[in-house]
């Protein structure tokens, strides 16, 4: 009897905070993992010690480099089964204070990726017959937030964008989710603190202060959500936008 192929998924990301929580994730819930990120070295270094990972470095940014993560993904592990699309940035400004290179690298990043990627790779699911698509947006592609005119535009365009494939695709037994995490324990979270000149420790403990649970939500907790809902107990999940933040939108 021949033995059935592990599944796979791609974690976009990967080489720190929620992605590499992702990969680790995946790869102790059984799966084979190809983890992606712009820095091959910090990315070997955050998933090193996982089993059944291979590691991809390139622009995500560029269609043809993320038809080309799937198909070497295809061609390393025989198929994929999920993809996570994590990779992001952040610039606080409001809207007259953005400048084109960072708007244009925010839509890049945060929704021209997201775009390529699930693009590339559906027509693998469909050959498959399903798999998953799991896109980690935030809070604020839900609702408005200070100073991050950009960044709100491109999460709120990737929770539409998720649903409107859920509805595509949903025939072919393919699912698309958006999680949408608030305020996460992550090296991004102190980058904002960097960008706006304020304390990194003072701003953590104020925005733990924030959440009605009085604290962070790990990146651990995200990627068991992202696991979840690639798995067949989620598998009437299909074009939800869910909000993991303590309460917060409550």
């Amino acid at each position: 009897m021949t033995q059935s192929r592990l599944k796979t998924v791609i974690v976009t990301g990967a080489s720190s905070g929620i992605g590499a929580a992702t990969a680790r994730a995946f790869s102790g819930a059984g799966y084979r993992v190809m983890a992606a990120g712009r820095n091959a070295q910090r990315l070997h270094a955050a998933v090193a010690e996982l089993e059944n990972v291979r590691t991809w470095s390139g622009d995500l940014c560029d269609a043809q480099a993320c038809a080309d993560l799937v198909s070497e993904t295809i061609g390393a592990f025989g198929g994929v089964d999920v993809l996570v699309n994590n990779a992001g940035v952040i610039h606080r400004a409001r809207a007259e204070d953005t400048t084109d290179h960072q708007w244009r690298e925010t839509m890049a990043v945060n929704l021209d990726a997201v775009f390529y990627l699930s693009r590339a790779v559906v027509p693998a699911l469909r050959n498959q017959g399903g798999g998953a698509i799991v896109n980690i947006a935030s809070d604020w592609g839900l609702q408005g937030g200070e100073r991050a005119a950009a960044y709100c535009a491109s999460k709120g365009a990737v929770v539409l964008f998720s649903k409107a494939m859920a509805l595509d695709h949903a025939a072919e037994n393919i699912r698309i989710n958006a999680i949408c995490p608030g305020d996460v324990n992550t090296p991004m979270l102190a980058a904002e603190a960097h960008q706006r000149g304020l304390d990194v420790t003072e701003t953590i403990a104020a925005c733990a202060a924030d959440s009605p649970n009085g604290r962070l939500t790990e990146p651990e907790e995200v990627a068991d959500l992202a696991v979840f809902l690639a798995s067949d107990q989620a598998r009437a999940i299909n074009g939800v936008a869910l909000p993991i933040d303590g309460g917060a939108s409550a």
